[in-house]
């Protein structure tokens, strides 16, 4: 660990890197009682921290290495710091980006490296492009910049570390990373560590994307069968083997975060910045929060590195959406109210002064009527406070504001029960680009009837689909061979109350 102190305090980045300030956050410092430092990564040329990195790793290789030309596999962040670096070092690139990559992300490869690079689109995703990627570098004896798992790419990312002790010398109680492969805080924990061993270095990750975690908990390396896809930039299967080897010596715990926390994390940067992190970037920020409220600190100082804003635009509307539940502050209601003249007066009555962010109902009874409601509340207490005053009223209340079927596709549904037999429900995800509806549809039996059918862009990489199969019963293998050799993910959703409630 000793090489990689000196390898960060030799560190070439600041050629085309710049030093991004730490910034206290006010607003949000002030809502949880303690410092809350943002380290603003997403300032960068690339508006992210991989340029570090990446052009740390191409001004080591030797003049002979960068007249043959570098090649690297990504979807966003890494291909855009390769490609400036590529650029300034005056040498020729292959960037190979999944055939799924927006055309946003390609456009701003072909900025950065201008003339310097050549785009490769190839497969679905960036373990297909990744196998292209080393093909392509035996094939024409090129140099492979790794994303995350290369000592010159770490100690790059590490110089985030060595800045924010020169910039905070007071004393610093954490310092919250991203984790997608491990790269930023396997650096930044190998020089806070040499430097301030004092001060913890806390990941952070999704919790549908947490590799690094398992594995540290399993003392090895452990493979995810799937990732989610909202934190595109952390969404790795495996950690690095020199990543999770640093991590285990030095990282002092991980923490995961679910996307409505995220998306809450997105907003509290906003409302102190203007400025709007992706997903990724502000996972730190989430952890931070969440590690907070846990340990229930006060008046502590915490480091965040926000480590970047490529955001799609499209995807903001989805971000505004969950952040208010991400934060606890909107509750997702399902409430029973009697099919009576003066029930729904009871109801609103019970509600009293909060605000209604949205009302679906639709009769669909003569006894009793289901209604899906929206409310804003102060905190999770003051929901748990609220369907207790329902149930009192003799108004049965359900809270629907972690069912993640309701939240994405309820919400937009609602409108009645269907007398469909043999009617199974399921959640699937799948790659937002042509052909995947389809894929679909033709991999289905064509004896199925679709009953239901729920689809909603929400702006991200990949699709979210609600639908509802009658399936006979006598199907069941059947079923279970579509849906294993679909390879989407996939939920049974069939027993969700929510499902029962308003559309079964």
């Amino acid at each position: 660990m000793q090489s990689y102190l000196k390898r960060i305090l030799t560190a070439r980045v600041y050629d085309v890197a710049v030093e991004t300030p730490l910034e206290l956050a006010p607003n949000l410092s002030a809502r949880i009682g303690n410092s809350i430092l943002f380290k603003r990564e997403d300032m960068q040329p690339v508006f992210s921290f991989k340029l570090r990195g990446a052009y740390n790793k191409m001004a080591q290789l030797t003049p002979e290495q960068l007249k043959r030309g570098v090649i690297a596999a990504s979807a966003g962040n890494h291909a855009q710091g390769v490609a400036l670096s590529a650029h300034r070092l005056g040498c020729k690139a292959i960037i190979v980006m999944p055939t799924t990559t927006p055309q946003v992300k390609i456009d701003a490869v072909r900025h950065f490296g201008q003339r310097s690079v050549e785009i490769v689109l190839h497969g679905d995703s960036y373990s297909d492009a990744c196998t292209r990627a080393y093909e392509l570098e035996k094939e024409r004896n090129l140099t492979f910049v790794h994303p995350f798992d290369d000592p010159d790419v770490i100690a790059g990312q590490g110089t985030i570390g060595m800045e924010v002790l020169r910039q905070h010398q007071a004393p610093i109680h954490a310092i919250f990373c991203a984790i997608g492969g491990g790269g930023l805080i396997a650096g930044v924990a190998a020089y806070v560590k040499q430097v301030r061993p004092d001060i913890k270095v806390i990941g952070v990750q999704t919790t549908d994307s947490d590799a690094m975690a398992r594995s540290l908990k399993a003392k090895k390396r452990v493979t995810l069968n799937d990732v989610g896809l909202f934190s595109d930039g952390t969404a790795v299967k495996l950690a690095g083997e020199e990543t999770f080897r640093v991590c285990k010596q030095y990282v002092d715990e991980v923490v995961l975060v679910d996307t409505d926390e995220v998306c809450a994390a997105i907003k509290d940067v906003f409302q102190d910045t203007r400025s709007i992190l992706e997903p990724a970037g502000a996972l730190a920020v989430a952890g931070a929060k969440l590690y907070a409220k846990r340990e229930q600190l006060k008046g502590e100082t915490l480091v965040t590195v926000c480590s970047g804003a490529n955001m799609n635009f499209d995807r903001l509307r989805f971000v505004a959406e969950r952040s208010e539940i991400g934060e606890k502050r909107e509750a997702l209601l399902a409430v029973t109210i009697p099919e009576t003249p003066g029930s729904f007066r009871k109801f609103c009555s019970l509600l009293g002064k909060r605000n209604i962010t949205e009302f679906n109902y639709r009769y669909a009874d003569p006894k009793a009527a289901q209604v899906f409601v929206g409310i804003q509340v102060k905190d999770q207490s003051e929901t748990a406070d609220l369907v207790d005053k329902l149930q009192r009223g003799k108004l049965p209340t359900l809270d629907l504001s972690d069912n993640e079927m309701a939240k994405l596709h309820l919400r937009h549904l609602v409108g009645g029960h269907a007398a469909a037999e043999n009617e199974i429900l399921f959640r699937f995800e799948f790659p937002e680009r042509p052909g995947a509806l389809m894929n679909f549809l033709n991999s289905m039996d064509h004896s199925w009837n679709i009953s239901l059918f729920h689809y909603r862009n929400h702006g991200a990489d990949y699709g979210r689909v609600l639908v509802g199969m009658q399936v006979p019963r006598t199907d069941k293998k059947a079923l279970k061979t579509f849906l294993d050799t679909l390879g989407y993910p996939y939920w049974d959703e069939s027993d969700n109350p929510a499902y029962r409630l308003f559309l079964g």
